[in-house]
């Protein structure tokens, strides 16, 4: 694969005039290009953070005449591509270290991500270090799991308590950035629709996020019950309420990530008619940079 088959440009709304066909065609497996890609259009410069999408870098792979894969990279932040063969991958690597793009970190479907970072690492010096292996989940017929927990489901308006239980959710996960009220507006959970479970008595005990719909699609992110509270069927059940509302919303995909090490999570969505996908890594770039 030549590197001449990639175009790059710093310009939105050009590229997604090229490239949405593309992503729509495969709206599970396109999710964080869809939802990332919707909100810098509909935000613009602030819809991740104070740098925002200034100097944002978008790529796009055409054989054809039709796209075969894209990029994205925005300030600060690594590059998200979807899914391309290891050689594909390892080209375009070559290509941009070439160029003298400096990267964070590479996330892709895991064959694709450890192609890039092994031809990333040998072309600028980097080490790549391998970060979080998850996977990817779309629902097929969904089956509330059973014994139904005591309570229901609330959508949430307030936000004081979402801060909180999201800025432990990222410190349990090891994310960065912290999220606090000040960080808020620029996280990637500003846009979410939250909805908690609450048990009889109006306490809240879990919650779960949806993205809003794009081509069709929901992601469910995230899903998080405070350690004290876990064990009671709470994730299951407020999980199953939010998939259940992006269901009647007229969703065709409704997707969630999760940790294939995690076997209670696995199992609980495999119960509840979640089927995997693809395997999604990262791998973070440490040690000496890109030149310039």
């Amino acid at each position: 694969m030549r590197p001449d088959g990639w175009h790059l440009t710093e310009d939105l709304d050009d590229f997604l005039a090229r490239t949405g066909d593309f992503l729509r065609s495969r709206p599970a497996l396109h999710t964080m290009p869809l939802t990332v890609l919707e909100r810098l259009r509909a935000h613009g410069s602030q819809a991740y953070g104070p740098e925002g999408g200034e100097g944002a870098v978008f790529g796009r792979l055409k054989r054809r005449g039709e796209v075969r894969a894209i990029f994205y990279r925005l300030p600060s932040r690594g590059l998200s591509l979807t899914p391309l063969s290891p050689e594909g991958a390892g080209t375009l690597a070559a290509h941009l270290a070439g160029l003298g793009h400096r990267l964070p970190y590479v996330t892709a479907a895991h064959s694709t991500a450890t192609a890039f970072a092994e031809t990333w690492r040998r072309h600028t010096g980097a080490d790549a270090v391998h970060r979080m292996r998850i996977r990817l989940y779309r629902l097929g017929t969904l089956t509330p799991p059973r014994p139904r927990p005591r309570g229901a489901g609330r959508v949430v308006r307030e936000r004081d308590q979402l801060v909180r239980w999201c800025g432990e959710f990222v410190e349990s996960v090891g994310e960065v950035p912290a999220v606090t009220a000040a960080s808020w507006a620029g996280s990637r959970f500003a846009d979410r629709h939250f909805t908690f479970w609450e048990t009889p008595d109006g306490t809240p005990v879990s919650m779960a996020g949806a993205t809003s719909m794009v081509a069709g699609m929901v992601r469910v992110e995230p899903v998080y019950t405070p350690a004290h509270q876990r064990g009671r069927g709470y994730a299951g059940a407020v999980t199953a309420e939010v998939s259940r509302a992006a269901l009647a919303a007229g969703a065709t995909d409704v997707v969630l990530f999760a940790d294939p090490a995690n076997p209670t999570s696995t199992a609980l969505y495999l119960r509840m008619g979640y089927v995997p996908v693809t395997d999604w890594s990262v791998y973070d770039f440490t040690g000496a940079p890109a030149r310039a």
